[in-house]
């Protein structure tokens, strides 16, 4: 784990460097309390921090006051070092934020155990605040193929839209179908029919643009959202991954299986087709239209939106 060490004596800034990298921490120094604050504010910035009080430039706990401010997720520990001795001055450093104060000198036992106490806090802030992204995954994504769940898919469109209509920008959707995907359970069964699922999901996904979303809408449907998209790119979009997923035969347990999409598009580039519901309405009736003409192709809602 880094540590900072701010302290403007150079004798004293080696010897805890020295001692601090013995007791298996990344020692990060900074020699006056600007250069601490720039550290503590930089990416990837030490979670630790031994702070001098009294330094050229920004004090300590000036700096412990600044860093506090900003509310960061990621919680820096905070050590104060000093020679002061009131309790007045002990209850500033602590109000400044500080999490933990040291007299000089210290016995070196006393601060070990101190930054053990302070990094066992960091290391359970990570256990935690991974803990809340799990959850937050686990409530916005489909558990079988990782993808955007319907509530967030949907949602997504729906942000895109009134972003799109904010820039004059046009918002292709793509509803995705995999062909005859009851007869793949019925025969291979709900394992194979899982994987492929899967995998199907994970082609797909790694023909997407970075800033293109793809979510599972239902069964074995899938949404794909393009922002800033024309229906022309759309359409030539959902072709390149017909292709892409046909041209190969899914590896499973039960053996290969072979797979096809069938696929609806359409865009939002006109006032009939503004807002989600409608969107998604026009490329759902464009895949129906793509399954009564024989699966495996792709069907383009027109740009009214209409449907005959």
């Amino acid at each position: 784990m880094k540590i900072l060490i701010a302290e403007d004596d150079l004798s004293f800034r080696r010897f805890m460097e020295k001692k601090l990298t013995a007791w298996g921490f990344e020692a990060v120094i900074a020699e006056d309390g600007n250069e601490a604050l720039q550290i503590l504010q930089s990416d990837d910035s030490p979670r630790l921090a031994l702070l001098d009080w009294i330094m050229p430039g920004l004090e300590g706990v000036e700096v412990c006051r600044i860093v506090r401010e900003k509310k960061e997720e990621a919680y820096k520990y905070i050590i104060m070092l000093t020679s002061q001795r009131r309790d007045s001055d002990i209850i500033t450093g602590m109000e400044a934020g500080a999490d933990d104060y040291i007299m000089k000198p210290f016995k070196h036992n006393e601060l070990r155990l101190r930054l053990r106490a302070g990094r066992r806090i960091i290391e359970l802030q990570n256990e935690l605040l991974a803990a809340r992204d799990m959850f937050r995954t686990k409530a916005s994504h489909d558990a079988l193929t990782g993808l955007w769940n319907h509530g967030e898919i949907v949602e997504i469109l729906s942000h895109e839209l009134a972003r799109a209509k904010r820039e004059k920008n046009s918002v292709g959707v793509i509803m995705a179908d995999i062909d005859f995907f009851k007869k793949i359970n019925d025969t291979h069964g709900h394992l194979a029919g899982d994987m492929v699922l899967r995998l199907t999901a994970g082609k797909m996904l790694s023909m997407m643009r970075a800033y293109d979303f793809i979510g599972c809408y239902g069964g074995e449907e899938f949404l794909v959202i393009l922002p800033e998209c024309s229906l022309e790119y759309a359409s030539a979009f959902a072709e390149r991954l017909r292709l892409s997923v046909s041209s190969d035969s899914i590896d499973t347990p039960e053996g290969m299986i072979s797979i096809t999409l069938s696929f609806g598009v359409a865009a939002s580039s006109n006032d009939r087709l503004k807002d989600a519901y409608s969107l998604i309405n026009a490329a759902d009736k464009a895949l129906y239209r793509a399954k009564e003409n024989g699966r495996n192709c792709v069907e383009v809602a027109p740009a009214d939106g209409a449907m005959a």
